[in-house]
């Protein structure tokens, strides 16, 4: 696979579309699942990796699962072409820094389906769908589900459920996610009380790229924290209420925005434009927080001209992996900096890109 033919499109995740999609970037699912009869694989040793990558590499090529999955071995690629798949969410940072090991991941053209192979644990099983869309993701996810169960014995016990290398994804071996943009919370100073409130209920916050990263760019992921003793049914219900409340907490925060300081706002995304169509170096991060004003403008009617397919686009290909793929060399440091801004600069100036 050449996956520099990735490179003009954008993956599911980043559509821009679906319900709520002001708010709501996109929906994720993961289903954690092991091989009956073989070490999880912090335990495995290579000749076990190996057959479970075959097994699993054999089901996937043999399931009925819709639409079609193209296998792609994680172990030979070079690292940019594993940050590249990292920043497409169609691997996991775990999988793609794994030192030793056979290990893979099979996804579809649209990048809605990914199954790694060999991360934490033999399977993850994912599925992601723009905008708010928890029981469309359920469900496409639960036939992939049943698609490779038919072909692949799944570690399961009777009273546990589905058994997990980690004790807190025993059970339904599920992972549901939203993926939230909520800079007028951060701009009201509410955010922290919202978070405190979701550590009560044991749902937990992190970043763009899941456990580990921190937030950027006013993007959030809501998740989950426990799956053992509940039902996906109501795991599900759970999180979708819980969205529902941040949504309404969002919109209103956006709302007083507008209506007490519109003026301030305006000169804000002004700013933000200004910079990234003028600077001759800028960072990922500043680039992320810059963009975030953009997309908050745009969904405020502050911006004409800039629709928000065309900001993930911008804001995908300025990632490190993608702008290095893009300009067809290793860029480090400074370089990468200047690249950024001058990529930056090209595309607002063709976009006509200004504030209302």
């Amino acid at each position: 696979m050449n996956l520099d033919s990735l490179l003009p499109n954008l993956g599911e995740w980043l559509r821009g579309t679906g319900p709520e999609s002001d708010v709501v970037v996109s929906t994720r699912i993961r289903l954690a699942r092991n091989l009956a009869g073989i070490p999880f694989t912090t335990r495995a040793n290579n000749a076990q990796k190996a057959e479970i990558e075959q097994r699993v590499r054999e089901a996937v090529t043999k399931s009925d699962i819709s639409p079609r999955l193209e296998y792609l071995s994680v172990m030979g690629l070079m690292p940019l072409d594993r940050l590249f798949l990292v920043e497409r969410q169609l691997i996991s940072r775990e999988l793609a820094n794994a030192l030793e090991g056979p290990r893979g991941v099979a996804f579809d053209s649209r990048e809605s389906v990914s199954v790694m192979v060999n991360e934490e644990d033999h399977l993850r099983i994912q599925v992601m769908r723009s905008g708010m869309s928890l029981e469309e993701t359920w469900e496409q996810i639960n036939g992939v589900d049943d698609s490779l169960e038919a072909r692949l014995p799944y570690a399961f016990h009777d009273r546990f459920g589905y058994l997990t290398a980690c004790p807190t994804n025993v059970g339904t071996g599920m992972r549901a996610s939203v993926m939230l943009h909520l800079p007028a919370l951060g701009i009201t100073k509410q955010i922290e009380k919202v978070f405190k409130a979701l550590q009560k209920i044991n749902l937990v916050v992190r970043g763009l790229y899941g456990e580990g990263s921190r937030a950027s760019g006013d993007l959030y992921q809501i998740s989950n924290q426990v799956t053992l003793g509940k039902s996906e049914s109501r795991l599900l219900s759970e999180i979708r209420e819980v969205i529902a409340m941040i949504l309404q907490y969002e919109r209103h925060a956006r709302s007083v925005l507008l209506k007490e300081r519109r003026q301030a706002e305006h000169d804000r995304v002004a700013r933000a434009i200004g910079t990234l169509g003028s600077a001759t170096m800028i960072t990922a991060e500043e680039t992320m927080e810059l963009l975030s004003a953009v997309r908050l403008g745009i969904h405020l009617r502050l911006l004409d001209d800039l629709p928000p397919t065309t900001l993930n686009q911008l804001f995908i290909h300025t990632q490190s992996a993608h702008l290095q793929k893009l300009a067809g060399k290793h860029l480090d440091g400074e370089d990468r900096n200047a690249e950024r801004a001058k990529y930056l600069r090209n595309r607002l100036r063709d976009l006509g890109a200004s504030p209302t």
